[in-house]
């Protein structure tokens, strides 16, 4: 509503409540006014002090501002994931129970995000799947498909995807939560592929591969659609690279006769025995 002679009044001050919207008097009138001629504001009384002119001071011991939280808890930051600590029990270790980071290697078609996810639904501890391709495919417009081939930008995006699958694990763990990472990393790229998972995740990063035989893969391969199916010489190809695990050191299990809940099972009793003797890579 408009107001003759003068801007609009400014809105009611409610008790209990500093000025609204960051509406301040004294910015509006600064100081008493008689018609157009501002009136001075005379010297405070004898005996009386001046008030203060600059920022109220804080009193001593007064709250800093918060952390950074959600809702009122705290979240720790996430870093570097140490290796599992083994029990003195002379009991093998149970990973049921335990909170591990794990990375689990394989082919198109291995079977890797099918167990992962099953993996981590039938776990005792709070258990996070993080899939490489799903973060990858965060990317709508602009997103480099490999299969389009592969270049300087489809690299560049799979690094990102690493690095951001990394992050997202180290967060989860600093708040006890397990995570299993599932990724088709080369044995001849270790630089690229298991070097940059334990910068990004850390030391205590436990890999796994699952290395079934070819005709399995094809087959599995076969039923995938969209640009996660890959061509048949495509998987022969990966597969072929694949095979240089043998002879690494690392753990490989080969699912070519197992289900999704026995091959878990497998990688259960695999992963005991890393924790027990964790694998030099």
């Amino acid at each position: 509503m408009q107001h003759a002679g003068g801007s609009p009044l400014p809105p009611p001050h409610r008790p209990g409540h500093g000025p609204a919207d960051g509406w301040s008097p004294a910015a509006h009138h600064p100081g008493p006014r008689q018609g157009s001629v501002p009136v001075p504001v005379p010297p405070p009384a004898p005996g009386y002090p001046a008030p203060p002119s600059g920022p109220t001071p804080q009193p001593a011991g007064a709250p800093h501002p918060p952390p950074e939280t959600t809702g009122h808890l705290p979240l720790p930051p996430g870093g570097p994931v140490a290796m599992p600590s083994v029990p003195q029990a002379p009991a093998a270790p149970d990973p049921a129970g335990t909170t591990l980071a794990v990375l689990l290697i394989g082919p198109a078609g291995a079977g890797k995000t099918s167990v992962a996810k099953y993996w981590a639904d039938h776990r005792r501890v709070p258990t996070a799947h993080i899939s490489l391709d799903d973060v990858r495919e965060w990317v709508r417009s602009g997103f480099a498909d490999p299969q389009t081939g592969w270049n300087d930008h489809s690299e560049a995006q799979y690094r990102l995807a690493r690095r951001t699958c990394g992050f997202a694990a180290r967060n989860f763990l600093a708040n006890g939560i397990s995570c299993i990472l599932d990724d088709a990393v080369f044995p001849d790229r270790p630089v690229v592929g298991l070097g940059g998972w334990k910068r990004h995740v850390g030391p205590g990063l436990l890999p796994v591969v699952l290395l079934p035989g070819l005709d399995i893969v094809l087959e599995r391969n076969a039923e995938r659609s969209g640009n996660r199916r890959l061509g048949d010489e495509e998987v022969a190809r990966i597969h072929g690279r694949m095979a240089g695990w043998y002879g690494s050191g690392l753990p490989i299990i080969d699912n070519s006769q197992l289900g999704i809940p026995e091959t878990a099972a497998v990688l259960d009793d695999v992963l005991a025995r890393s924790i027990a003797s964790p694998p030099s890579w």
